[in-house]
């Protein structure tokens, strides 16, 4: 399996690109932007892109979908706890005063389905809610799309509206590093790193 990130947006987040080789398959996990140079290189390796995973309904990880998903002809899916963010995005920038000259509300195909698959991978869904009512890690081999539930060092923010700050923990402590250590952790921003490293070093342990 090849992952391959792009940062984009206006929070820079992470895009990740994920290829399963042998069937030529591909997923995109969040969709902060447009990003040429993911269809380019969809189109030069002859790859399917089968769904646009979004990890949480945020407007800074949902921007791209509506370009992306023409681009791309692929299915876009978010967790049902999230759905109604997505689909008024618009909306909810303007709540916060942010800018939303050419913004569009994203269209989405549904709410996450039962099976996901990446060519004979299967695709875990888990259920990580406190960054936002209906965040969702995704769990492909030993590698981990942790949204904006789990970073380097510390944690997805809950003061904004529906976080809660019990609640991630409970998805930090109890679910995620329950986890194998060895799994690789791919954040909604700034860098990767590991189950066993954010046991060890996370600010969560202090709490």
């Amino acid at each position: 399996m090849l992952i391959k990130t792009y940062v984009a947006g206006p929070v820079q987040a992470n895009n990740y690109l994920v290829i399963d080789e042998a069937s030529k398959e591909a997923i995109l996990i969040d969709c902060s932007d447009y990003v040429p140079e993911i269809v380019n290189y969809v189109s030069e390796n002859d790859l399917t892109v089968k769904y646009i995973l979004l990890t949480h309904g945020h407007f800074d990880h949902v921007l791209g979908i509506n370009r992306m998903k023409e681009a791309l002809n692929a299915k876009v899916y978010v967790h049902e706890s999230d759905k109604e963010q997505v689909l008024h995005t618009r909306e909810v920038m303007t709540m916060f005063g942010l800018p939303t000259a050419g913004v569009e509300n994203p269209v989405i195909d549904g709410t996450l389905p039962a099976v996901l698959t990446l060519g004979e991978n299967e695709i875990k869904v888990i259920e990580t809610p406190g960054h936002t009512p209906g965040g969702v890690c995704y769990l492909i081999g030993d590698d981990l799309f942790s949204g904006d539930t789990l970073f380097q060092g510390t944690i997805g923010r809950t003061d904004l509206p529906a976080g809660s700050f019990s609640q991630i923990r409970h998805s930090v402590v109890d679910v995620l590093f329950a986890l194998d250590d060895n799994i690789k952790v791919y954040p909604g921003h700034g860098s990767p790193t590991t189950i066993a490293y954010e046991k060890k070093f996370n600010d969560i342990i202090n709490y």
